[in-house]
């Protein structure tokens, strides 16, 4: 029987060919019902950007730093960092959690330098790659372990937001947030919305410069938005992807964490080092949930790490020790709080010169907007259709829901930019 089945076998090159197109067929099914997907709608803007070939183009899109001259920045203290650690440090996994030390940076930074809160070791932090990881793993936490939750995002947020949370597959919902006629907080509609909530439903909040619109609650909002809370039982999260770019000053940026602090709530963080020290690459951030008492935070920091290991096992190792090393250095820290403010004020000083440039065109519009608002973004309150103007026209490139990046805007460029937007704003 053997030797029959083995003679009947066919030979090497006879036959076998006729399985080689069935199987090729097969393989390319597996695939080829995919389309390609759609741009990223911000990532997309550089793209563009990059393809167009006039010696005049300005790229506004772009949520990364650039100095007066458009190029971007490594900071001083990043430099610095680096060389203490060059050579001296071996490459090792960190743990599941991530640097020890970073975190211990970071919560400092976000909850207080002698917060009580971390030295009853009553939160759970884990490193993360940068805010969105940070966001992730806080989506994929509350799936897990609040499957019933939902989230409640602002109209409008960053793009990525929604992508998040839908991918762990949290339901959304939003709450009203901007005001499209003054450019600013519909504090009222905003209000009404977390009253209208259900008890005990987790909100997604923007602790500082608000992305895209640039427009903040202000001290006394955050009060009346974090007594509300109180009353309705919500839990915060606060995606802090801007601590010290936006005003300059850390502490101010993260008043709204501490004015909810104060008023005795659990909430949730998360962290970047993207923006304020410029570590865009590098993937450095944090999450962080503050927890009834140090019993829970471990558990709570546990379920985390689980979370965490079947995505990327640990987190990189080169950002956490860049940010420790300056965090941990007092020196170190206070050259980062001079270049941090100094970003800032550049951006400040931009909004300034932009509404001035307006102004002074003639433009019959109010653009009190451009510095009312803070942070990287201006929320321009351009139409798509004007945007498509400045882009074919003017090869300006930015986001079509007239999203201005103001470190792309220079003082060699400010003019140009200006007498665009008069032009195709013009009634």
């Amino acid at each position: 029987m053997a030797s029959r089945a083995l003679n009947s076998s066919p030979k090497i090159g006879q036959n076998q060919n006729r399985w080689i197109p069935c199987a090729a067929r097969y393989m390319s099914s597996w695939f080829g019902h995919m389309e390609p997907a759609a741009k990223d709608p911000i990532l997309g803007v550089t793209e563009a950007f990059l393809a167009d070939p006039s010696p005049h183009k300005v790229n506004v899109g772009v949520g990364a730093y650039r100095d007066d001259n458009g190029k971007p920045v490594v900071l001083e203290c990043v430099r610095e960092a680096e060389k203490r650690i060059a050579g001296s440090l071996n490459m090792e996994y960190l743990p599941m959690g991530g640097s020890v030390k970073m975190i211990e940076e970071s919560l400092k930074l976000a909850y207080g330098e002698n917060s009580d809160l971390i030295k009853d070791k009553k939160i759970a932090a884990v490193q993360a790659l940068s805010g969105t990881g940070a966001c992730r793993l806080f989506a994929d936490f509350q799936k897990r372990f609040l499957p019933e939750s939902q989230i409640y995002i602002p109209i409008p947020t960053w793009s990525n937001h929604h992508n998040i949370w839908r991918d762990a597959r949290v339901p959304q919902n939003t709450f009203r947030y901007y005001h499209a006629e003054t450019k600013g907080l519909d504090f009222s509609s905003l209000m009404e919305d977390i009253k209208n909530a259900p008890n005990g439903s987790f909100f997604l909040l923007h602790a500082c410069a608000h992305n895209p619109t640039g427009v903040d609650p202000s001290e006394e909002q955050w009060r009346q938005i974090s007594h509300q809370f109180k009353l309705k039982n919500h839990f915060p999260f606060f995606d802090m992807a801007y601590q010290g770019f936006a005003s300059g000053d850390p502490e101010r940026d993260a008043k709204a964490i501490r004015i909810f602090l104060q008023d005795g709530h659990l909430i949730g963080c998360a962290q970047s080092f993207a923006k304020n020290m410029g570590l865009y690459g590098q993937r450095a951030g944090c999450l962080s949930i503050l927890c009834e008492n140090e019993m829970e935070a471990v558990a709570v920091k546990s379920q985390l790490q689980q979370i965490g290991r079947p995505m990327y096992s640990n987190p990189p190792v080169h950002g956490a020790l860049i940010v420790s090393t300056i965090l941990g250095d007092p020196d170190l820290k206070t050259l980062w709080l001079e270049e941090v403010k100094g970003m800032a004020d550049r951006i400040i000083g931009m909004r300034t010169a932009l509404r001035e440039n307006l102004e002074n065109l003639g433009s019959s519009l109010s653009w009190e907007h451009v510095t009312n608002q803070i942070g990287m973004f201006c929320y321009s309150g351009l139409t798509p259709e004007q945007v498509d103007r400045l882009t074919n026209e003017y090869h300006i490139y930015m986001t079509r829901n007239g999203r201005i990046s103001m470190a792309g805007v220079t003082t060699g460029n400010v003019g140009f930019l200006a007498n665009a937007i008069h032009e195709v704003t013009k009634s």
